[in-house]
């Protein structure tokens, strides 16, 4: 899964994505360069199952970070920055908090200014198709889609805001509307702000889209992720903070792209798997290997609450805990699951 960090230039993108991934990125820029950079999704229960199991080695769940550079002039995006963004998966919109010396931050502002240039986009792909298909007539189905769609980007509003089932989300797949992609903001804020609390016009605007904010302080993240564990325990409550925002931050992009995770145990490993929500048990399989999923006979499922409290498979099965599981069942966020297959 990709998602791209994006903003227009001097929003504190790069800085953010350097603090995330622990590179060394030059700012500004730097000859439209994208960097990538993959970051490992924080998991307390990956690290109780390697505590009761003491497997060789334990894995996290990882999403990959793109930095996107915005363009070199400021309040649009270029069109190769567009096309690049389409990409993604989902979208980080990083809008400018801190005073850069060129004026009053005005981070609603940019964030419509950004919402408005992705509908634009959507609209002329939109209007393009369908000027084609009013010739030739040759899929109705999907021209009607179509003007539903331009009448929602019309009228200033989002097509992930649509309500669309699933054959008309795979209709429309192949155009990469940005619109429609998961997105969420960050104010991106300087250290004296850390506290601060999120502009209003910010908030209002974000909630009339549906999007969470998130305020992140680039340097300060950066900060914190040089020092020692010890070290950035007391620095964290120095602040007031449980931990660096970059952890919520991370979670929070995994969340977006309405992922779950199932997890799996051995001597070998203990290891965290990505899926979108709604996988089924044989989907799930296919993330392993495509070898579990094509021999599939089925899963055997614990609850991680379960499995934390009674530690081992055996304890589970005696209190009924285990669960045997079709290839139709629909894997939970959380759950143990043990493939029995055959190929």
């Amino acid at each position: 899964m990709k998602i791209g960090i994006v903003g227009f230039p001097g929003s504190g993108k790069t800085t953010l994505f350097n603090a995330l991934t622990g590179q060394n990125a030059p700012t500004g820029y730097s000859a439209g360069k994208v960097n990538l950079g993959s970051i490992k999704v924080p998991d307390k229960r990956v690290d109780r199952l390697a505590e009761i199991d003491d497997p060789e080695r334990k894995v996290y769940a990882e999403i990959t970070f793109a930095d996107v550079p915005g363009g070199r002039g400021a309040g649009s995006l270029e069109p190769q920055t567009l096309n690049r963004i389409r990409e993604m998966d989902a979208l980080v919109a990083v809008v400018r908090g801190f005073d850069d010396g060129t004026g009053e931050p005005d981070p609603a502002g940019e964030a419509a200014s950004f919402f408005a240039e992705l509908i634009l986009s959507d609209m002329q792909i939109a209007e393009k198709r369908v000027e084609r298909l009013q010739k030739d007539r040759s899929d109705q189905r999907q021209l009607d889609l179509l003007a539903r769609c331009l009448t929602q980007l019309n009228a200033e509003r989002p097509l992930r805001e649509m309500d669309l089932n699933d054959d008309e989300r795979a209709s429309i797949a192949g155009f990469a509307f940005l619109s429609q992609k998961p997105l969420m903001v960050v104010h991106s804020i300087a250290e004296k702000d850390t506290r601060a609390p999120t502009p209003e016009r910010l908030e209002r605007l974000a909630a009339q889209h549906r999007l969470a904010v998130m305020p992140l302080s680039g340097p300060v993240e950066a900060e914190i992720a040089a020092l020692e564990p010890a070290l950035q325990a007391e620095f964290l409550a120095d602040m007031g903070l449980a931990e660096p925002a970059a952890a919520r931050f991370i979670r929070a992009a995994f969340g977006m792209l309405d992922l779950i995770t199932f997890l799996t145990h051995g001597p070998d490993e203990c290891r965290a798997w990505p899926v979108r929500r709604g996988s089924t048990a044989v989907q799930a399989a296919r993330v392993i290997h495509s070898d579990i999923a094509r021999g599939f006979i089925r899963a055997e499922v614990i609850r991680f609450e379960d499995y934390d409290k009674l530690e081992t498979e055996a304890a589970c099965r005696e209190a009924g805990k285990l669960r045997i599981e079709g290839r139709d069942y629909v894997v939970q966020d959380g759950d143990i699951c043990h493939y029995r297959f055959n190929v």
